[in-house]
């Protein structure tokens, strides 16, 4: 029970936001070379002990707040299943030990590691109570786990991965800000900074995050550089299971209303995983066939 208790303060299942690290390999088409392979495994493995450490951290400020909020009062601090003590030697086991590991493995990946963990900590502490300036930061987050893969494997990073992955990632965080927002219209009380959003500021940002995340996509695809690099000129037809994923999580934002965890969205929601699986088989299909 109590283990099972403790690896709940893991998070596990958002390891899955950790997967970004391997699109400098997707993009560039490296998955040839055996050692950029295990590197970027290395990275995703240190990248999740990290962010294990901050979700402990965040449970430790919020074990009031999340008492009061209708899912997070059952995490393991707020319920009481763990003690504080045994969640703080958790959390300093697991950032030491993956910071010392990266700093041994690769410099330029642990000053990626400690920038996401400093940010962290800061947004944890204060940050995350400034609104639009908090969704910011998650985003900010997602582009850090692009720094890691491409330190690890020296494949650089362009524009568009980048601008593309910053800006679906605030897509997904105004999702979940919006869900925020749905709980305080019912009475119940979520977070500080919720004061800052409401439904018709969320919708808009979503709808207009939503079009330029695909705009985006559309330009990449089009690009003379991507062109050039992956020799097709027909990457373009990928951008149906984009459109088709983005429209899917709108509806389950707006209709269904169920945009509280985005990880557990993509996780339990078998069309957005087989839209996910069709875009990724069609890149690396018309990219390598083509």
């Amino acid at each position: 029970m109590f283990l099972t208790e403790t690896l709940k303060l893991f998070r596990i299942h958002q390891y899955i936001k950790n997967l970004f690290i391997f699109l400098p390999l997707l993009f560039s088409f490296s998955f040839s070379d055996s050692q950029d392979n295990l590197n970027v495994l290395v990275a995703f493995l240190l990248f999740s002990l990290l962010a294990s450490s901050i979700y402990i951290f965040n449970d430790l400020l919020d074990i009031n707040e999340d008492r009061a909020h209708p899912t997070k009062r059952n995490r393991p601090l707020a319920s009481g299943s763990v003690s504080k003590n045994s969640a703080i030697s958790l959390m300093l086991i697991l950032s030491t030990t993956s910071l010392g590991i990266s700093l041994l493995f690769n410099t330029e990946l642990f000053t990626v590691l400690l920038i996401y963990f400093l940010l962290n900590i800061a947004y944890t502490l204060k940050l995350k109570h400034i609104a639009i300036l908090d969704i910011f930061i998650i985003a900010t987050g997602f582009v850090l786990r692009l720094f890691a893969g491409s330190s690890v494997t020296e494949i650089p990073l362009s524009m568009w991965i980048i601008l593309m992955t910053f800006l679906l990632a605030l897509f997904l965080a105004l999702a979940k800000r919006r869900d925020d927002v749905l709980l305080s219209l019912e009475g119940q009380e979520t977070r500080k900074n919720i004061d800052g959003y409401n439904l018709e500021f969320v919708n808009a940002s979503m709808v207009l995050m939503a079009g330029v995340v695909i705009v985006s996509y559309l330009m990449y695809t089009i690009s003379p550089e991507v062109e050039s690099r992956l020799g097709t000129e027909h990457l373009y037809l990928t951008s149906f299971f984009v459109i088709l994923g983005i429209l899917r999580y709108m509806q389950i934002t707006f209709v269904e209303e169920e945009s509280g965890s985005p990880t557990k969205v993509v996780i339990r929601d078998k069309f957005l995983k087989l839209t996910i699986l069709f875009w990724l088989i069609s890149f690396i299909a018309i990219a390598k066939l083509t």
